[in-house]
């Protein structure tokens, strides 16, 4: 017998054990706090789990980690040298593109100006610009950096892509290294942050490389709150040098209920879900990499903490 333990708090354990069990006849599928026999538990379905979870499954072979990034599985002690895949779901990029695009039409249609009129009641007309006249940086071009710089493209933005090593992408203009960061920041007008958090990354975005970005810049981050400098982007927005963002992340959440960020009208803040697992298009994908560790076989997907992706 094996058993797949399941640890989120913020994906449906029902929803994901009602679509994997078809898929896996034989293995037993439970929370942590129904596991009858830890020697059984092969397999991990999880999304950051606290530290020591996985200390007593002595025999774990695989763990699936219920979304893209994974820091949280760097440096831990309860995690034995097993392959870790994390999911590749097709949806899952259309989400993170769709909220990136959204918040890129927002600055470029110039909707918040339209937001204060609305709340001022006055009349406020500003003529539309042209797509092809504002430069994105999309900061970080891996599977989801690169589609929703693909789908920028798409809607005719001037799109440009920075990531730690070369990449080619149509119609994307793309730079590399760190010799070339500041340069790629000043051409900014609205800027993406993309990246895994690592120790590559973490603090990347200083107050000196904020400063790069043209005045007036419009800042969105869908990646790791750690990897910008918070509290030189609230300075930055307070001045008006960052002109306005759009914060999915940040470096302590829930955010604190006395965080400034919270009380600025430049800011729009949501909750950590510009994109998530969607268990109906992922739960197959799972299964087949359990599949695949049960017979020995190589699994697709694999991940490597230290590195970051």
């Amino acid at each position: 017998m094996s058993t797949l333990v399941f640890y989120s708090e913020f994906d449906s354990f029902e929803e994901w054990s009602a679509l994997l069990a078809p898929h896996l006849p034989g293995v037993t599928i439970c929370r942590a706090e129904t596991v009858q026999n830890p020697d059984e538990v092969h397999y991990a379905l999880a999304w950051k789990p606290p530290h020591g979870f996985f200390a007593p499954y002595r025999n774990l072979k695989l763990l699936v980690n219920l979304g893209a990034g994974v820091d949280s599985l760097v440096g831990r002690d309860d995690l034995p040298a097993i392959p870790i895949v994390r999911l590749s779901d097709p949806d899952m990029s259309r989400m993170m593109a769709g909220y990136v695009l959204f918040a890129v039409l927002r600055y470029a249609r110039d909707i918040p100006a339209f937001e204060r009129a609305q709340r001022e009641q006055r009349w406020h007309y500003l003529h539309p610009r042209t797509p092809s006249g504002i430069r994105v940086g999309v900061l970080g071009l891996g599977e989801l950096g690169a589609y929703t710089a693909q789908e920028l493209a798409r809607q005719g933005f001037d799109v440009r892509g920075w990531s730690r090593t070369p990449k080619t992408i149509d119609n994307i203009r793309c730079s590399s290294g760190l010799g070339s960061l500041n340069d790629f920041l000043s051409q900014s007008d609205i800027l993406v942050v993309m990246l895994p958090l690592t120790l590559h990354t973490a603090g990347l975005l200083s107050a000196e490389r904020l400063a790069c970005l043209p005045s007036g810049a419009a800042f969105i981050n869908v990646s790791r709150g750690a990897i910008v400098d918070q509290a030189a982007l609230t300075k930055a927005l307070r001045s008006g040098q960052i002109a306005q963002a759009t914060l999915d992340v940040f470096d302590r959440e829930p955010l604190p209920p006395d965080d400034p960020l919270w009380g600025m009208d430049n800011v729009l803040i949501t909750p950590h879900l510009a994109s998530v697992a969607i268990p109906a298009s992922a739960a197959q994908q799972v299964a087949e990499n359990i599949q695949r560790a049960a017979r020995g076989e190589p699994v697709s997907g694999q991940v490597f903490p230290a590195r970051g992706y």
